[in-house]
């Protein structure tokens, strides 16, 4: 009974994201922060569920990196196979199923897969202006794969005089962390005049081993403790005793983050822009697969890393208000080139293999705004070129032999485009109504080639589909009163099966061989979401509530499948169960998140969050079963004092438990890296202070996981880290 009780104060002081101003009022608001420009300003008015995290937060938390800060926020879950990593769930989907934007730019191409992806860390929290979340299908404003919802990053512009007031502006930010030993700098230089800006900015991370938390987790025993490593020594595999469990070995990484742009102001009134982005790191070791025991070596895995992961973005805009019909145009032509690697030996296997992806994505966008009297109508359209080269190879680490072996996706041409056309209108039928509508409809074309099928035989040597697309929202938004709103949405969402969907040849597991699906079809969804906001007159006190439920048909799902008539065939010398990507019939996702605000004193704000998501695959028998990427409840309960001199917030984050009947069957939600029984619930309390010590200087300093308590979030890989000391200081000139 006294679990339940905590349960129902938990739910009951849930709370949902709120700003933070220095004012006396201390209003707590989304409308000062302009995400996109396919949304009206006022995100009030709108009936989805939206969260912004603006500059000022992300300066304050002074997380490592944007996975860390979204993770932190109370408003999304993250999951962990690496310390570099960090993949974004929203209300039950990830990765492939959750749309990446930085800028209005789609960071998902054509070899996003279903499983944990770490691209969220290729975007500097640094470099950021602020971070909007979309929960629910988004694909009607931004296209395929927004399932579960969208993640959109807006890094920093830069600025024209008449907004910076100096010619020269600019910030040095640093940062010191106990828990891996981080050391952190990043530079931004800003010049400015009345019609030409540029904006330089830098960052360097270097990222030791992370410690995890020594204080047994009362919810749980002692778990993911790493006694033993491997080195390579004398060109010999040997088991290494670590003098310090409660380190993870080889988890540290560096990331180096760059960022250049150029507006300009024409007397016509156009603005053009360019808009380069480059980030890289070190190697970084896939640490969830370096921790799996072997009964006779100890340790399965002598290496298992991903090469540094490129991400190249260059963007030329153009635009201008009043330039068509009336309405105000922007135009975004740009161009990405991601690269990233697989590098990995078997214990005493000393022959490295290394599969090698680059992806060449070209775009081009129009996005126009029109308003009227009681109306705001956007439209516009977007086009996507992307195209894939993947090759393999191994060597012998000792005697340099190099020798061909399978790519992860076939080594032919491989090649996606999308086509959207796009409409949203917005309209304020009187003080206290407004409705939305939207439609988006599209073509989409894949097609894959096998030049060489030597290692892997496959009955085709080619694979090519094309796909109408479609989506559609309605919603409304009805204040009844100032103390009391309705709002109420329906959105359907859609996602196009993609290179790593329909043609990969992969090992999760050994033992284990997913083979390419030629019949896949998109996945689609169709959402309602309901919301009641009850605030005080003077909205100093805030109660938020969004229940939802999402019907998945034709659900992409891993399951048994037979290749060539067989379910059992040899891969790489081991006998493999085959698994492929099938369109499975149906599923639901339902939940709610609430969220809870309070000004309790001129200065002082309570705040919570509170989260929970249920999800089932429905057979054609209908049996349910666990859907994967289900997190556990979580969220976010804290304190925050404000003054104009300095912030002091603590806060406490929690999460449920994820019993292992809830866990999937698909070995998406990785149950192999979780204790019997399934993940342990868990809670960490964290202080974090900001104070300005000078003219421009504002000191930064906090401890997370105070009580240093040991613990690992659902389906990650690698421990959370334990106590951690960190302090900063940020110079603005």
């Amino acid at each position: 009974m006294k679990r339940y009780i905590t349960y129902a104060v938990l739910f009951l002081s849930v709370i949902g994201y709120s700003q933070t101003d220095n004012d006396s009022t201390k209003v707590k608001t989304i409308d000062e922060v302009v995400v996109l420009n396919k949304l009206p300003k006022k995100f009030s008015s709108l009936p989805n569920q939206i969260e912004v995290i603006t500059e000022k937060q992300i300066e304050f938390q002074n997380f490592q990196t944007t996975a860390e800060m979204l993770s932190n926020s109370g408003n999304l879950f993250v999951q962990k196979s690496q310390q570099g990593g960090g993949s974004p769930a929203i209300r039950g989907f990830e990765a492939s199923r959750v749309l990446l934007l930085v800028d209005g730019i789609r960071m998902n191409n054509l070899i996003f897969r279903a499983g944990h992806l770490q691209n969220a860390i290729t975007v500097d929290e640094n470099m950021l202006e602020n971070v909007g979340i979309f929960y629910g299908p988004t694909s009607t404003l931004f296209g395929s794969d927004a399932l579960g919802g969208t993640v959109a990053m807006t890094t920093k512009r830069a600025l024209f005089l008449d907004e910076s007031k100096k010619a020269l502006t600019g910030n040095v930010n640093t940062r010191y962390s106990s828990v891996n030993e981080e050391k952190s700098i990043a530079f931004g230089l800003n010049y400015a005049t009345s019609n030409f800006a540029s904006l330089t900015s830098f960052s360097f991370n270097d990222f030791g081993d992370l410690r995890m938390g020594k204080r047994k987790n009362h919810h749980s025993d002692y778990f993911g403790e790493r006694p033993f490593y491997v080195a390579t020594i004398d060109g010999v595999d040997q088991l290494i005793e670590n003098d310090n469990k409660y380190v993870q070995k080889n988890s540290g990484y560096k990331q180096y983050n760059f960022m250049q742009k150029l507006a300009y102001k024409t007397a016509s009134g156009f603005e053009h822009g360019l808009n380069f982005q480059y980030s890289t790191s070190s190697d970084i070791n896939r640490y969830d697969r370096l921790t799996e025991t072997n009964a006779t070596t100890g340790l399965t895995h002598a290496e298992w890393y991903y090469g540094p992961q490129k991400r190249l973005l260059g963007v030329y805009s153009l635009q201008k208000s009043n330039a068509f019909l009336n309405s105000d145009l922007k135009i975004n032509v740009a161009f990405q080139d991601v690269k990233e690697s697989r590098h990995n030996r078997r214990f005493g296997n000393y022959k490295l293999q290394n599969r090698e992806e680059e992806v060449k994505m070209y775009s081009v966008s129009a996005d126009l705004n029109k308003k009227f009297s009681k109306g705001e109508l956007f439209y516009g359209f977007e086009s996507y070129f992307e195209t894939l080269n993947s090759s393999a190879y191994s060597n012998n680490i000792n005697t340099g032999e190099i020798a061909a072996i399978s790519t992860r996706y076939p080594n032919g041409d491989n090649k996606m485009m999308r086509n959207d056309l796009y409409v949203s209108y917005n309209h304020k039928v009187s003080e206290n109504t407004f409705w939305n509508a939207g439609a988006r409809v599209g073509y989409t074309t894949l097609k894959s080639t096998i030049n060489d099928d030597a290692f892997f035989p496959l009955p085709f040597s080619s694979i090519s589909q094309g796909n109408v697309t479609y989506s559609g929202t309605i919603g409304i938004n009805h204040n009844n009163s100032q103390n009391f709103t309705i709002k109420a949405n329906l959105s359907s969402g859609f996602r196009v099966p993609n290179i790593d969907d329909l043609a990969k040849i992969f090992e999760s597991v050994q033992g284990t061989i997913i083979v390419p699906n030629e019949d896949l079809k998109p996945e689609k969804t169709l959402t309602a979401d309901f919301g009641i906001v009850i605030q005080s007159d003077s909205k100093k006190i805030r109660l938020e509530n969004t229940y939802f439920y999402t019907r998945m048909y034709d659900a992409i799902v891993t399951d048994e499948f037979q290749y060539n008539g067989q379910s059992i065939i040899d891969y790489e010398g081991t006998p493999s169960q085959v698994f492929a990507n099938q369109n499975k019939g149906k599923a639901f996702v339902t939940g709610i998140s609430t969220s809870f605000y309070a000004a309790l004193l001129d200065d002082l704000d309570f705040n919570a969050s509170f989260n929970y998501t249920y999800g089932r695959v429905v057979e054609e028998n209908g049996t349910k079963t666990p859907l994967d990427h289900i997190s556990p409840y979580f969220g976010k309960i804290g304190f925050e004092y404000t003054k104009s001199w300095a912030n002091f917030e603590l806060y406490m984050l929690y999460n449920g438990k994820k019993a292992s009947k809830n866990y999937s069957t698909s070995g998406e939600d990785n149950q192999q890296y979780a204790p019997i029984g399934g993940m342990p619930a868990w809670e960490t309390y964290n202080f974090k202070t900001g104070f300005k010590v000078y003219k421009g200087a504002t000191l930064f300093a906090g401890i997370e996981n105070i009580l240093d308590t040991q613990y690992r979030t659902f389906a990650s890989g690698i421990n959370a880290p334990g106590r951690n000391f960190y302090a900063g200081l940020k110079y603005s000139f």
